[in-house]
């Protein structure tokens, strides 16, 4: 029923651009209106596939077991916020905007005036700065790296 409302309303706000493609109007525009459905019941096909697939990764439960404390269980919320206030503030603009407010790269490309790919290299860089500044303040371990890497 959705598909079929979705076509007509397609249908009735395109009717005007509407140009016979032979001298048969009558085939010509059952022609036209078949090719809209079919279009319209295709991409309602394929966003709801896309729910399905994220669905299920919503569902899928995963368990890690863990005998000892990792690196988020030696670390308090002030030194997060010191560690990451080392970045460089290009770096810490996207990890914040990114990670901390949930913002796409488009919509960090837009917000700053920078490439989609210049988002994301920022964050790969501020994310390995992170890393480096926390095996320097020795709250990761290489053990810990390799753990999180493996899982």
């Amino acid at each position: 029923m959705e598909i079929l409302n979705d076509g007509y309303l397609k249908i009735f706000k395109e009717i005007h651009r509407f140009q016979p493609s032979y001298s048969d109007i009558i085939a010509s525009f059952k022609g036209w209106l078949r090719k809209i459905m079919v279009y319209t019941a295709i991409d309602h096909f394929r966003k709801q596939r896309k729910h399905e697939i994220v669905g299920e990764l919503d569902t899928a439960i995963i368990h890690l077991a863990s005998d000892t404390a990792d690196a988020c269980d030696k670390i308090s919320y002030d030194e997060i916020i010191r560690l990451i206030q080392q970045l460089s503030p290009a770096y810490r603009t996207v990890l914040n905007l990114f990670i901390v407010e949930g913002y796409s790269h488009e919509d960090i490309a837009d917000l700053l005036g920078i490439a989609v790919g210049t988002s994301k290299s920022n964050l790969a860089k501020a994310r390995k700065q992170l890393q480096k500044i926390l095996f320097r303040e020795k709250i990761i371990q290489d053990n810990d790296l390799k753990m999180k890497n493996a899982g």
